[in-house]
């Protein structure tokens, strides 16, 4: 998926302040970060939302909630507390076709998000 640009920037095509990589995931900085703390963390496989997830994507979406904690601790959050974000569709903010999840931390967050 050479148009997508979470794609790209995994790839390092594109710049990003990438925080994390393995041979699953990715992790960087939110160039429109929306608290202190605010990384995106995506899959290397292309997977448009949640919708297209199909079983053998379940050890994908382990391992992002897993990294996302791993992060949430390095970044100094994990005691105070933070969010994960995982929007699906237009509607709910999803804004790149790419699944993603937001790590969100550092300030106090209030619900409902929006």
């Amino acid at each position: 998926m050479t148009e997508c640009i979470f794609c790209r920037i995994a790839a390092r095509d594109l710049p990003g302040e990438i925080v994390h990589e393995d041979d699953a995931i990715v992790a960087f900085r939110d160039i429109s970060p929306q608290a202190p703390t605010h990384i995106v963390l995506v899959p290397r496989k292309h997977i448009p939302s949640t919708n297209e997830l199909v079983a053998e994507d379940d050890h994908i979406m382990g391992r992002l909630l897993r990294v996302a904690a791993e992060l949430a601790k390095k970044e100094q959050i994990d005691q105070r507390g933070y969010r994960l974000v995982l929007n699906c569709g237009a509607e709910a903010g999803q804004s790149v076709d790419h699944i993603h999840l937001h790590l969100l931390g550092g300030r106090g967050l209030t619900w409902p998000p929006g």
